[in-house]
Formats: C-alpha cells, sequence, structure tokens
C-alpha cells in the first residue's frame, strides 16, 4: 500500500502554530502566506498541516489526531521539555496544555496534548494485546482513581472529579503514602483546572511531605506533581517568589 494521510487542521494564525510546534522539535516543511496562509510540519513520522483562519475559535474547536508511537515516555519528556523551556512552565490547563502520561483501562499508555487553537493530540503507545477496556475497579481506592481520572480528563468535568478524591481523602480510608500522594496529585491537577490556586499549593505541599518509600516507583506523579507546583501563577499570593524552594 503506497496511501499515507496527512490531517489538515485550522488555526488562527501560521505564526504562533509554527512557534508553538517548533518548540515540540518539529520541523517546518511548508510556510504559504499567500494565496491562503499555509503551515507544515514534521516531526519523524509525524506529518501535521494547517490552514490560517481567523474566524476560527480555539474553545470550540473538535479537531483531534491520535499518535502512535512506541516511545510514548520520550516523546512525553520531550514535548514536556520544549513547552518548559518555551513557555517557563508545562501548562496543566487552558490551551496550551499538557495532560499528564497515564497507562489506560483499555491497554494503552498516553498523553493528551492541546496546541494554542485546540487541537488535541492523543500520543499513546500499546502496552497489552488486550485493547478492550477493562471493567472499573471495585476496590474502592482503586475505582476513585478511575473515576477521577475518566471525569477529568475524558469528560472534561473536573468538578466532579474533585468531589470524588475529596470523599476519598476525608474517608477512614488507609491510603499508602503513594496511594496519598496520587489522591492530592489528582486533586490539584482538578484544582488546578478550576483555577483554585491557593488549594494547588496546598495539595502539592501535602503531597510533597509524603515520605514515600520508594519514589522510583511514581515517576509519572512526581512529575505531574512538579508541573502543578510550577503551574500556580506568580501573582497568587500564597506563592513564594519564583526559585524559592
Amino acid at each position: 500500500m503506497g496511501e499515507k494521510a496527512i490531517p489538515i487542521f485550522p488555526c488562527r494564525s501560521i505564526e504562533p502554530t509554527w512557534d508553538f510546534y517548533r518548540s515540540l522539535g518539529f520541523e517546518q516543511t511548508t510556510w504559504q502566506t499567500r494565496p491562503n496562509p499555509y503551515l507544515a510540519v514534521r516531526r519523524g513520522d509525524v506529518e501535521l498541516q494547517f490552514f490560517g483562519w481567523k474566524k476560527h475559535d480555539p474553545a470550540a474547536s473538535m479537531n483531534m489526531c491520535y499518535i502512535i508511537t512506541t516511545q510514548v515516555d520520550t516523546l512525553y519528556e520531550a514535548f514536556r521539555g520544549g513547552l518548559r523551556e518555551a513557555l517557563g512552565r508545562v501548562p496543566t490547563r487552558g490551551l496550551p496544555r499538557l495532560s499528564a502520561v497515564r497507562d489506560m483501562s483499555y491497554g494503552v499508555r498516553q498523553f493528551l496534548l492541546s496546541d494554542p487553537d485546540g487541537l488535541q493530540l492523543r500520543i499513546g503507545q500499546a502496552i497489552s494485546d488486550d485493547t478492550r477496556h477493562a471493567p472499573v475497579p471495585e476496590e474502592k481506592v482503586a475505582r476513585a482513581f478511575h473515576m477521577a481520572a475518566l471525569l477529568g480528563e475524558s469528560k472534561g468535568d473536573h468538578r466532579a472529579a474533585a468531589r470524588i478524591l475529596d470523599r476519598l481523602l476525608r474517608s477512614a480510608e488507609a491510603l499508602s503514602p503513594s496511594e496519598r500522594l496520587k489522591a492530592l496529585v489528582l486533586r490539584a491537577d482538578a484544582a488546578a483546572h478550576l483555577e483554585e490556586w491557593p488549594r494547588v499549593r496546598a495539595l502539592t505541599a501535602e503531597a510533597r511531605a509524603i515520605d514515600l518509600p520508594d519514589p522510583s516507583e511514581l515517576g509519572d506523579d512526581l512529575g505531574r506533581l512538579a508541573d502543578l507546583e510550577a503551574a500556580v501563577p506568580v501573582d497568587d499570593p500564597t506563592a513564594p517568589p519564583r526559585g524559592t524552594p
């Protein structure tokens, strides 16, 4: 088969779109300003094209593209580092934004990246031959994590996710240090989406204070914790000066 599909998406302006994708390590393959703005970028085997449309509304965008990779963690760290260098932080809410990387219940490890014009890239790697959705966990803690992640990331209902996690954190359930860290990071993520910055700072501080027996097993959560700590706006009254440990 000699066919190849290349998606073409709208953007308000090709200049900031190119700046964004360049920060992620893409190269420019087409640049056209007349008669119509047009941009094509490539990173390895991933090719994306964009046309300029001033009336495009990023908040109403339903554009998505799934990217299959064999190196999801390498890509995640490359994108995370590129965004931090370009923006001074990893954006965790709004547009653009980068989600946490997670092992999903359908045999895929993935993360979500939304660009400034609302295009959502879902980037995943198969970690199981079984891609059917696993049943919702019956165990209380695992079920709470599953539902909070589902509501927050898949449905965008961060208030519902927050309620689930608040109940878990207030319950008499005995959480292990790793479970408590995960719950606090998920709850801080929801608070960031809701722009509850004092709450984000309190939750991340509590998470940071946990004595973990083996931090190496919680790399995903600790990485997200660092991104959430850096996401608190500098004008937040509870935030210490930048560079303060």
